[in-house]
């Protein structure tokens, strides 16, 4: 039986960028929600939610974590994620299968770049947020300059309906605006003893002017409220209450709350506004995906009684349980025992245990239902994006999509006996994270990782250590440059052999084309007619894929092409499909030499914060590094330096900039786009490669 009705669940993700208060903040969750006796702390390498051993030492999260607390008679389940740009992965996946979110922000720094990444992937989800602006205690703190960040920055439209009383040191509270009440923490350590009084004399007149402020935004939203509000009438508080929850669910406007996290102030408020104004599963339109055979869309509702569907998001390694598979619970429900069909890859797995996880800790149960976020033991054939269902009611929920790697370097074991240990310690890793891809240099038969960042593998490296046993060395990390061309091309293939029996016989004629930057791949038979036999057209994609996976200019990937097969010819007898698949090859490989090939490089996001004393220092090394200047502006008494740089000049940065800043500078960056590279640069990067030397500035 259920527990918790649907309505009483909610599945929210904490969200920000990095050093925010995301893992400080979830564990004041758990604490007042009875859920741990101790507050875990970052610092100390304490956090329940951090239970990695890298993330203990290097105080940041790295893989998203799960738990299950209650509030007020509601099931909350939490999934506390990254903020580090290397494991943007994490957050995408999370946002995938979460209701809700809360984006917090530090009311120092205000909208930082991850922030902005965050919040753009919740646009796309369609995930409706609460900002919660933390560190109200830390010297320099400007809630109201955040506020406008949120507007700006964001594009949204903040709805403020709490005040802070007091800042910095003297940060002691919250005014509610909705239930007009002082929230006081004082000077209470651990946060447990709170005074909730009637709002003092000297915070009356500004609690009146921005209640009206927020109601004016609410009747924007609320026809009967505009008309309450307009006559003067009294509103009461569970008609402001259902008016910011459905601003909050359609997206039209987003609460924003106050609070010092690390002081145990600020949080109690939040949980109530996770219950009053954040989704539940019922909340949220019926999921959609499509029959595996017949592709017709099907709906999913909320709801036990509907068939059962759920997704799973994470895959991780467990060393005694072996792999877990993590999932949600879109509709239906089913129990341990239960045969389930995996209809991504028309496989069916029976469930042998069901678990509800709390961080690296894990409790047996015995069902999962509509809205519920649970785990079971997979075998080595789930993987994240697959669906899970009924046999009879067959149904494929839209996949996740993860962003391409841009940086790579070949990996080797320390001795020879350790070969095999590393590739089943690489597969294992691949499984589990979707943007870590593992190939052979075709050149000289290396193994190359890829990853997001030097971060990204460096933790990976320190995981085969740990966890798997593995001594491997990383080479130097080097950019995943791409190709593409500029013209478009006509290529002819012909592949004919003749060895005394059938032999072999193929012939195809293309056209290539650039296509937009991220067009990815587009291939479109114009034969028509039976010029090449049906069973043959195939062969030949797959051979223009093939050719380009290894490139023409240096041997990394084509992308943004789109390839048109126009003629070819066939041999009733000696024609086969292997035959197509080399045709296709060589005519991508003539016309791509023809179409002006060139290299592209990741361009990054850079933000760089310094004092005002050293900002020609910081321009200057950006220029030297082909960077580009998009904006400076104040923040906090800081400058903000942003600027788009290509990743290959990028390698050492953090060394340098705390060279120029004695220490003071901080930076973060993300990929913006893949860009083309200089000519003088490409000729420079295409010799390396030719005398194998590592591509790497």
């Amino acid at each position: 039986m259920r527990s918790y009705p649907i309505e009483k669940v909610r599945n929210i993700g904490i969200m920000a960028h990095i050093d925010a208060g995301k893992t400080t903040t979830t564990e004041r969750i758990l604490f007042y929600t009875g859920i741990t006796y101790k507050m875990g702390e970052v610092d100390e390498g304490t956090a329940v939610m951090d239970w990695m051993v890298q993330e203990q030492e290097r105080g940041i999260t790295i893989t998203s974590a799960a738990t299950t607390c209650y509030w007020n008679n509601h099931r909350i389940n939490i999934i506390d994620t990254p903020g580090h740009v290397d494991f943007t992965a994490e957050v995408e996946r999370s946002l995938r299968v979460l209701d809700g979110a809360i984006i917090i922000l530090c009311g120092v720094g205000g909208v930082e770049p991850q922030t902005e990444t965050v919040w753009r992937q919740a646009d796309r989800y369609r995930v409706p947020r609460i900002v919660y602006i933390n560190k109200m205690d830390r010297v320099g703190v400007d809630p109201e300059a955040v506020v406008k960040q949120v507007q700006r920055r964001l594009n949204a439209k903040p709805l403020v309906i709490q005040i802070p009383v007091g800042r910095e040191e003297n940060f002691r509270g919250v005014i509610d605006l909705v239930e007009m009440r002082e929230i006081d923490w004082s000077s209470d350590l651990l946060g447990t003893q709170v005074e909730v009084r009637e709002i003092s004399s000297e915070h009356a007149a500004e609690a009146r002017h921005k209640r009206n402020e927020m109601l004016e935004l609410l009747s924007d939203l609320d026809d009967s409220l505009m008309e309450k509000y307009l006559s003067g009438a009294e509103i009461s508080v569970s008609e402001i209450k259902g008016a910011v929850r459905k601003g909050t669910l359609s997206l039209r406007v987003v609460p924003v709350l106050f609070g010092a996290s690390f002081r145990n102030k600020g949080v109690h408020p939040l949980l109530d506004a996770i219950v009053d104004y954040l989704p539940s599963p019922a909340d949220i339109p019926a999921v959609v995906g499509h029959h595996p055979r017949t592709l017709a869309v099907e709906t999913r509702k909320a709801s036990d009684a509907e068939p059962f569907s759920a997704l799973i998001f994470k895959i991780m390694t467990d060393s005694f349980l072996g792999s877990l598979a993590y999932f949600r619970v879109y509709s239906g429900k089913t129990k341990i025992g239960s045969v389930i069909y995996n209809a991504t890859k028309d496989e069916e797995e029976r469930i042998s245990r069901l678990l509800e996880m709390h961080a690296n800790k894990r409790k047996d149960i015995k069902e999962v239902y509509a809205g519920d976020i649970a785990a079971l033991i997979s075998s080595k054939n789930l993987s994240t994006g697959d669906t899970l269902c009924w046999r009879n009611h067959p149904i494929i929920l839209e996949s996740i999509k993860f962003p391409e790697p841009v940086i790579s370097a070949t990996i080797e074991p320390k001795t020879k006996v350790e070969h095999a240990k590393l590739a089943t310690a690489l597969e294992k890793l691949e499984r589990e994270d979707p943007t870590f891809k593992v190939s052979p240099d075709s050149q000289t038969g290396q193994t190359l990782v890829y990853g997001m960042g030097e971060l990204h593998l460096e933790i990976l490296m320190d995981r085969l250590r740990r966890e798997f046993g593995v001594q491997a060395h990383l080479g130097r990390p080097q950019v995943a440059y791409k190709e593409t061309i500029l013209q478009t091309s006509e290529g002819e293939g012909k592949y004919i052999r003749q060895t005394g029996g059938r032999g072999q016989y193929g012939h195809c004629r293309i056209t290539i084309e650039p296509l937009q930057r991220e067009g990815g791949f587009v291939f479109i038979d114009e034969t028509r007619g039976g010029i090449i036999p049906r069973e043959f057209i195939s062969s030949v994609r797959d051979g223009v894929r093939e050719a380009m996976e290894t490139g023409i200019l240096a041997g990394f990937p084509v992308v943004d092409i789109k390839v048109t097969l126009v003629d070819g010819s066939y041999h009733e007898v000696d024609s086969t499909p292997i035959a197509y698949k080399i045709a296709g090859m060589l005519a991508f490989r003539e016309a791509a030499k023809k179409a002006s090939p060139v290299l592209l490089e990741p361009l990054m996001q850079l933000e760089v914060v310094t004092p005002d004393d050293y900002l020609g220092g910081i321009v200057g090394d950006l220029n030297a590094r082909r960077g580009k200047i998009e904006g400076l502006e104040m923040r906090g008494g800081s400058r903000v330096i942003k600027a788009l740089v290509p990743l290959g000049e990028m390698f050492g940065y953090a060394t340098v900039l705390r060279t120029l800043t004695q220490g003071r500078g901080v930076f973060s960056m993300e990929i913006w786009r893949y860009e083309q590279v200089p000519a003088q640069v490409a000729e420079e990067i295409v010799a390396r490669i030719e005398g194998r030397i590592p591509v790497h500035r």
